[in-house]
């Protein structure tokens, strides 16, 4: 007999067979002996009380052992196969490619970046010279822009396909068991790459192929179908199917799109800073302590709240984290945040933004809301002065209209300068963040002070564009063959959700 039961334990426990064994038969009125095994299936903290508890969802196994499961996916060989060509090796182009296969058909991903390893030394020049690769960078290359920036895997997209299916695939190359039951499934950027680099080699020793500084420049058309793309200006590949995964932030395939007269529309995105704590006053506040327990781990938030009309919200939170330097283009400054997977930094940083609307920025032109993300993002470069360094303030300088005398140790790498983020930030997100600042200061104990730093800008939260698509087949409504996918489409926001919306897209194409 299986039984399905909630028990807590203490931090301390949480890892206690024995403690765990306990608890189960306890809540189960039953003798320990009787639980031949079991299984947590969910485990999530509760902080809620000022006793801090693990919920553990657990399968019990009464008086008979569990089938032994074995979810390997076993990948036949494709090389003779049908070709899909798939542009972008972020989550949503690999994961589709692992469908592809499982479908039986030979994906061909073609990524203007570089492979993990050789990325690495890109990243390295953006964090110490603040030299930036336009086509090597923290969103450009092998992995995407999820590889160097964290790999949080928490998603909401339950009814968009199956997420289980996507934490078992990373699993099977190479990702702790853990995130399987984690509430909140994080693999942490130091582990990213190793996972990356697996998955590739299951799509290459399958058939498929990796086409690495391979730029897409063009599409062929004939009589509203696909027929394939053209690379680095010259190269054709054939196909009569084409999943475009570029990402949120491939302007150029936005601006080919619209000079071939491909549907493409506005989309409202998110604009803001990101704002770093100590990593010391979250866990207080959050584990009501002066200091966080070594059996839990930094402590996260979320904040949310409603300043008239417009939503103002934290966004990929990192405990333990490093915010990063994202630009893809010169004289531009972006900023994200990653955490390694033991998430051992001092710092705690999240975005934290404002909805930007399609009224806010007038006109008709499909690309004017990714031109006003573009216009905010070399403001900020100009205000910090050249080579990535960020603008910055203390924030309660920042809600008082105060110009920092100076600036709180951060792990920005680049570096950042005191600045007025009221000359970079529209007048509307930065009214609705010094609202909602001290708002989210009453939620949360400790969180409203001049030891957080809001470095700016925090711009690529989602696409600023739409790629539309048929809601059944998936394809473009003007081209038979072209299926946009992802973040870089509008349809995901995430990981998993972009590895979900690949392996969709990815099935589209067998039921098409």
């Amino acid at each position: 007999m299986q039984k399905e039961i909630e028990i807590t334990v203490a931090p301390e426990h949480v890892a206690n067979e024995q403690v765990i064994l306990q608890n189960l038969a306890r809540a189960l009125k039953i003798e320990i002996s009787a639980i031949k095994q079991h299984k947590i299936l969910k485990r999530s903290i509760d902080a809620r009380s000022r006793k801090v508890i693990y919920r553990l969802q657990v399968r019990a196994y009464i008086d008979e052992n569990p089938i032994a499961e074995d979810n390997t996916l076993i990948y036949n060989k494709v090389t003779a196969a049908k070709t899909v060509i798939i542009v972008g090796a972020g989550p949503a182009g690999l994961f589709a490619a692992l469908q592809c296969i499982e479908n039986g058909l030979k994906p061909i991903i073609v990524e203007r970046g570089k492979d993990v390893k050789q990325r690495r030394r890109d990243l390295a020049a953006i964090n110490k010279q603040g030299v930036v690769n336009t086509e090597s960078n923290y969103c450009y290359g092998e992995g995407g822009a999820g590889t160097y920036s964290d790999g949080k895997l928490y998603t909401r997209s339950n009814k968009r396909g199956d997420i289980n299916k996507v934490l078992q695939l990373f699993v099977q190359h190479g990702a702790d068991q853990g995130i399987l039951i984690d509430a909140r499934p994080h693999i942490g950027t130091n582990k990213l790459p190793q996972i990356i680099t697996s998955i590739r080699e299951t799509i290459q020793n399958a058939g498929g192929e990796v086409l690495f500084d391979s730029k897409l420049t063009d599409f062929i058309i004939a009589d509203g179908k696909i027929k394939g793309i053209v690379i680095n200006c010259e190269q054709e590949l054939l196909a009569d199917a084409v999943i475009l995964a570029t990402g949120h932030s491939a302007r150029d395939i936005y601006e080919l799109l619209h000079q071939k007269n491909i549907l493409i529309e506005a989309k409202p995105f998110a604009l803001g800073v990101r704002i770093e704590h100590p990593q010391q006053i979250i866990d207080s506040a959050q584990y009501h302590c002066d200091t966080r327990s070594e059996f839990l781990p930094p402590a996260n938030y979320s904040m949310v709240e409603q300043v008239k009309t417009r939503g103002v919200f934290s966004f990929c939170m990192c405990p333990g984290g490093i915010i990063a330097p994202c630009a893809t283009d010169l004289n531009e400054i972006v900023v994200n945040g990653w955490s390694p997977s033991k998430r051992n930094n001092p710092y705690a940083n999240s975005g934290t933004v404002v909805q930007v609307t399609l009224n806010d920025v007038q006109g008709y032109d499909p690309l004017r809301m990714l031109n006003f993300q573009s216009e905010i993002e070399q403001l900020a470069f100009e205000a910090g002065g050249g080579n990535l360094v960020a603008p910055a303030q203390r924030m309660i300088d920042f809600v008082e209209n105060k110009l920092s005398l100076d600036l709180p140790k951060n792990s920005y790498l680049p570096g950042v300068k005191s600045v007025m983020l009221d000359n970079i930030l529209p007048d509307f997100v930065a009214q609705s963040l010094k609202s909602a600042l001290p708002l989210f200061g009453k939620k949360m104990k400790g969180y409203y002070t001049n030891e957080a730093i809001l470095v700016g800008v925090e711009s690529r939260t989602s696409s600023p564009v739409r790629i539309p698509r048929d809601k059944e087949t998936y394809q473009h409504p003007q081209i038979t063959g072209l299926f946009p996918c992802a973040e870089g489409a509008g349809y995901a926001g995430g990981i998993v959700s972009a590895a979900i919306d690949g392996i969709n897209c990815a099935n589209a194409i067998l039921n098409n």
